[in-house]
């Protein structure tokens, strides 16, 4: 059956000329063997069809830059409908070249091959047709090969795309390489428009298809100027952080508050901050030190990493400001979404009813602003009355004393009996109070829960991690019980052991072992580079404890959140991971998790945001990018690379691999890392093997670890997908 298109979704993409076509019969020019065209700075050097109507050759574009295509002849503006060569330039006194022996190959004027048409033999002539069709063929005038098996940017009359054909956008009206855009007939049979990940070629997201998918065959674009989509029987537009915006001329691209553009001269590129990130080392927060900006109407799809509902705006806002990895949080009916950097498919569309709050660093540190707004007499008033309210709380307090007391006592005394033999100590918050002298010294700040350093009077002042839980999180007695009891059940050296816990009233708090050296955020990413024997140490040490939670402890625990400010140094330096149990805790009534990318952030499996099942594969998934930043020895995105193809860590490093070239990647390395290129390489390996899209072909931990200590021999990874792909069936 046939399946008529609409023609407005082709007018964006395609080149529709209402000229007079040629009749179906093909008349032609032959082009023999030993002919060439010399790329000169006027329109001799082309082969026209025998009408004129169309002309194959070199086109200058620019002061001595030339583009191999082939054009419309008759027409002033001469629009080039294919190019060879990816749209790429070649400079003046290059030349194409069909050979004596029937090579069809573009060179530069060294002599140096810049294009040529793979396996073709037996050519006897080439010809451009009148339709617009550039051939090789044989004695007996089979096509070997034509330009309309290889479309780029346009589609002609009489053309017809095959599955697995793709039309792609010229970058600018100037530059034809490829842009954003994306025309394709897949081999499922779905047609569809999408985007990519520009500069990469990697599928983004459709923003529209036929949804034909196990039928649609062929797109046929007829004599007479029709469209459509044969069915067999049975069977983001800117950069990176950027936004886009519909204008009187077309789309533009814009930079939210605190972004610029990566090149002024070409803002397709993207958006990079003008600030510097927030730091993720919990011994130096820096919530105070940032900002939200409103934008009304702002969003920027498939970038969320986190998803809250129901929560107030508030609430949403103080989330974003105490997580380093969140960029944007975006707010609508009760809903909180949380984005990090990269952003991508950036918008602002007056549809979408939603309230962006991008975070940015702020130019004041007046932390009292708010409290100095407050009028005189107001002032008065409020320390007047609070005599009055703190004898109301005495006389209550008094009067509820004994009530509480004894609600306690039986409250503690169900929870002692859940976790007898665990060796863990239940706290008073009174005792959690005291121990961090009224929560005074703060580590770290999450989304959930705040970390302060205390000392236990009662252990000879043993200093300790306190982890008190926001009040939001309110799970009741028997689910706080069991996943405390899980986590007290566990016992290896490299996990942080949980030494206590406090659940009174709204308070629930953790009480862990103090880690002297900080987070493995702050040791890979500070100024010096720590050694490759400490970086192997702590990679190797950190898949055994992910080990053990997967396998040796008695309940299988998934960690779910595994990066560098999670993974804990001890006074030796050795990986303790922390957090175990407690993302499980988080998720059971207050959150639900739609998180992607790479990872973005970036650490979190795709299955996430999939709505496929999660398994452990999923924190091999996050283990694969935390040793890439181990062995790379930087994050697993950087904005400021000089060179956008080094931003994303993974993509980046799967082209060093892939081409050889892994000196690129430990450049800065010690002489020490230089001997050991091998073992790092292998370390490579086993990463890649962990990111793969698809969580079957991943290994499990026991084989990681069996890898990283290299009892078990590696094979050559496939190639990861790319991180940043949002769709399905991409």
């Amino acid at each position: 059956m046939d399946f008529e298109l609409p023609y407005p979704f082709f007018f964006l993409l395609l080149l529709l000329v209402l000229l007079p076509f040629s009749p179906t019969a093909q008349t032609c020019n032959n082009i023999s063997l030993g002919s060439s065209l010399t790329a000169l700075d006027d329109y001799s050097s082309s082969w026209p069809s025998p009408s004129g109507e169309f002309a194959f050759g070199f086109r200058q574009l620019g002061v001595d830059g030339f583009l191999l295509a082939i054009w419309f002849n008759k027409i002033q503006e001469r629009t080039i409908v294919w190019s060879a060569n990816a749209g790429s330039l070649v400079p003046q006194g290059s030349q194409v070249e069909l050979t004596n022996d029937g090579q069809f190959m573009l060179k530069d004027k060294t002599g140096k091959q810049i294009y040529f048409a793979w396996g073709i033999t037996g050519v006897a002539y080439a010809a451009m047709l009148d339709t617009g069709n550039f051939v090789l063929a044989n004695k007996s005038s089979k096509y070997l090969w034509e330009s309309f098996e290889e479309p780029t940017n346009t589609v002609l009359p009489t053309q017809t795309l095959k599955r697995n054909s793709k039309l792609y956008a010229s970058y600018t009206a100037s530059n034809y390489t490829p842009g954003r855009f994306r025309f394709a007939l897949k081999s499922d049979g779905g047609l569809l428009l999408y985007t990519t990940n520009y500069p990469w070629d990697s599928a983004n997201c459709e923003y529209w298809s036929t949804h034909t998918e196990g039928s649609g065959f062929q797109v046929i674009f007829s004599q007479s100027g029709s469209i459509y989509l044969t069915e067999t029987t049975g069977s983001g537009a800117c950069g990176f952080n950027s936004l886009c915006r519909d204008g009187t001329e077309g789309p533009v691209c814009e930079c939210p508050d605190g972004y610029g553009f990566i090149d002024e001269n070409d803002v397709l590129k993207g958006c990079k901050q003008k600030f510097v990130s927030q730091s993720c080392d919990e011994a130096f927060p820096e919530t105070h030190l940032f900002d939200l900006q409103e934008l009304e109407n702002g969003d920027w799809p498939f970038s969320d990493y986190q998803h809250f509902q129901p929560v107030s705006e508030d609430w949403c806002k103080q989330s974003c400001l105490s997580d380093c990895s969140c960029a944007v949080v975006i707010f609508k009916n009760d809903d909180c979404w949380k984005k990090g950097i990269p952003l991508v498919n950036g918008r602002i569309d007056p549809t979408v009813g939603t309230k962006a709050l991008i975070k940015i660093r702020n130019n004041s540190t007046n932390s009292r602003k708010h409290y100095n707004s407050i009028p005189n007499l107001a002032r008065l008033g409020l320390l007047g009355s609070s005599a009055f309210l703190n004898l109301l709380l005495l006389i209550i307090t008094c009067l509820l004393f004994f009530h509480i007391i004894h609600h306690r006592k039986a409250k503690l005394s169900m929870l002692y009996l859940g976790v007898q033999g665990n060796n863990l100590k239940s706290f008073t918050y009174m005792e959690m109070k005291g121990a961090t002298n009224g929560f005074k010294e703060e580590l770290g700040r999450g989304a959930f829960a705040t970390v302060f350093k205390g000392v236990l009077a009662s252990e000879d002042g043993k200093p300790v991690a306190v982890k008190r839980l926001d009040t939001m999180v309110r799970e009741n007695d028997l689910e706080f019980k069991a996943e405390v009891t899980a986590i007290g059940r566990t016992n290896h050296k490299n996990l942080v052991q949980l030494l206590g816990f406090c659940n009174e009233g709204q308070h629930r708090i953790l009480v862990y072992e103090f880690m002297s050296n900080g987070s493995l955020a702050s040791f890979l990413f500070g100024e010096s580079r720590p050694s490759w024997y400490r970086r192997r140490e702590i990679a190797l040490g950190t898949a055994r404890g992910i080990l053990y939670l997967h396998e040796e402890c008695s309940i299988q625990i998934l960690h779910c959140d595994i990066k560098p400010q999670n993974i804990l140094l001890d006074d030796s330096f050795n990986a303790r991971i922390a957090d175990f149990g407690v993302a499980k805790l988080l998720k059971i009534e207050q959150t639900r998790t739609t998180t992607r990318f790479r990872g973005t952030r970036g650490y979190v499996a795709p299955e996430w945001f999939k709505s496929l099942p999660v398994t452990v594969k999923a924190d091999v998934y996050s283990f694969g990018i935390l040793l890439l930043e181990i062995v790379c020895c930087r994050k697993n995105y950087e904005a400021k690379m000089e060179d956008e193809d080094q931003m994303i860590l993974a993509d980046w490093a799967y082209h060093c691999y892939e081409q050889n070239k892994l000196h690129q990647l430990f450049r800065n390395d010690d002489d020490e890392a230089k001997d050991d290129i091998e073992e790092m390489k292998a370390y490579l390996m086993i990463a890649f093997w962990c990111i793969q899209e698809d969580a079957s072909p991943r290994p499990t931990m026991r084989n990681v670890t069996q890898m990283l200590e290299g009892t078990v021999e590696l094979s050559n990874p496939p190639n990861p997908s790319s991180l940043y792909v949002q769709c399905k069936g991409l």
